[in-house]
């Protein structure tokens, strides 16, 4: 199996440009003195890199390694083994769709396909034009909404083939699409830089962030032996501390 298989970057690289590394360097140091131990920091330096290029690069790799005196075999390692770090360049908008268990029963598996077909690109492909990434993703952690799409980690809930058609055309339009809760949408590459550990500087991005809804909510009012909206009054389930069934 060669190292395209694997998806592994080709090392050794070059060098990030003078200026480029100085700058990365700066926040490279922030990060890694938030930790007693240096090498703690790589999951956030990975971001780091990947918000300054859309994917962890060979020279990426490089860097990281050289800033926690790791080896480039180390860094890889772990850039390869967690989803969220991209092998190649993302979209401007990167585009995950749900297709674990109860998402894929939902419709998840047909959004997946037929957003495939509309953008002409497959898993882990890009658009032409550099706007649209894809990938399945295996759980977005939000099954009460199912089926769930994702962009730039962001959601949009409840998603139908129609709708996510439409949520990817909107995006290429440049029309940014609200998200269903949570922050105003950014681009991969500023998102990226957010889950390194920087704050969002966006004028009210965070006040925008929502919490959970009733589907959320759901299951506590349950376990409190509360009666779900819409219910004729009979408690499916008895507080805890009564011990028996309502």
């Amino acid at each position: 199996m060669t190292n395209v298989e694997l998806g592994l970057p080709a090392l050794p690289a070059k060098p990030y440009p003078a200026e480029v590394h100085e700058r990365l360097a700066a926040d490279a140091r922030e990060l890694i003195g938030r930790y007693p131990v240096a090498r703690s920091a790589l999951l956030p330096l990975l971001h780091l890199v990947q918000a300054e290029e859309g994917f962890v690069s060979p020279t990426g790799i490089r860097f990281c390694a050289e800033q926690l005196e790791l080896t480039t075999a180390e860094v890889t390692a772990v850039a390869t083994f967690y989803t969220m770090y991209r092998r190649k360049p993302a979209g401007t908008y990167h585009v995950g769709v749900c297709t674990n268990t109860l998402c894929a029963v939902l419709g998840g598996d047909q959004i997946f396909a037929e957003l495939q077909d509309h953008l002409g690109i497959k898993n882990n492909e890009t658009t032409d034009d550099g706007e649209i990434s894809i990938e399945h993703i295996e759980c977005n952690a939000a099954c009460d909404y199912a089926p769930v799409v994702m962009v730039n980690w962001e959601f949009y809930d409840n998603q139908t083939p129609e709708s996510a058609r439409k949520l990817v055309d909107d995006l290429r339009a440049g029309h940014d699409p609200a998200p269903t809760r949570g922050a105003r949408l950014c681009s991969f590459k500023e998102t990226s830089r957010i889950l390194a550990g920087f704050p969002d500087e966006r004028p009210g991005a965070v006040d925008a962030s929502g919490a959970g809804g009733a589907p959320s909510l759901a299951g506590l009012r349950l376990a409190k032996g509360e009666a779900l909206p819409g219910t004729p009054g009979t408690k499916v389930v008895a507080p805890r501390h009564e011990g028996t069934e309502a």
